[in-house]
């Protein structure tokens, strides 16, 4: 039984006549390396690929501020919602609001949490 596969230039049953037929799998073996290799290098790049693409959707949705007072500035903004409407449903001053918005303090952590229920966010989003 003769395999067709070309090898260095001659036919597998070529290099067969002088062996004993059954050790042919040895002749193959080389074949397999190759193409193992191949289908690898192949999957490596799909993966590149994926997962770079995947990295730009990634860091569109996560939004960074650069302080706690930007943070609360354009959740609030976002929201369509007013310093004193923010003051008046957190039981604070607008002037508080306002100097949390400009970094000259910070909210409690009751008021922060508040904040972030009032906005629809979770807490942990106004830290980041």
């Amino acid at each position: 039984m003769y395999l067709i596969v070309f090898i260095h230039g001659k036919w597998l049953g070529e290099y067969m006549d002088g062996f004993n037929t059954n050790y042919w799998f040895l002749a193959i073996i080389p074949i397999l390396f190759i193409a193992l290799c191949f289908v690898l290098i192949i999957l490596v790049i799909c993966s590149l690929i994926k997962y770079l693409r995947g990295n730009q959707f990634r860091n569109k949705n996560i939004q960074f501020y650069k302080n706690l007072g930007d943070a609360i500035k354009s959740n609030r903004i976002r929201c369509n919602m007013t310093q004193e409407l923010v003051a008046e449903r957190l039981g604070v001053s607008r002037q508080a609001v306002s100097k949390w918005e400009n970094g000259i303090s910070d909210p409690s952590t009751a008021n922060l949490i508040a904040l972030a229920k009032l906005f629809g966010i979770e807490p942990e989003k106004l830290l980041k």
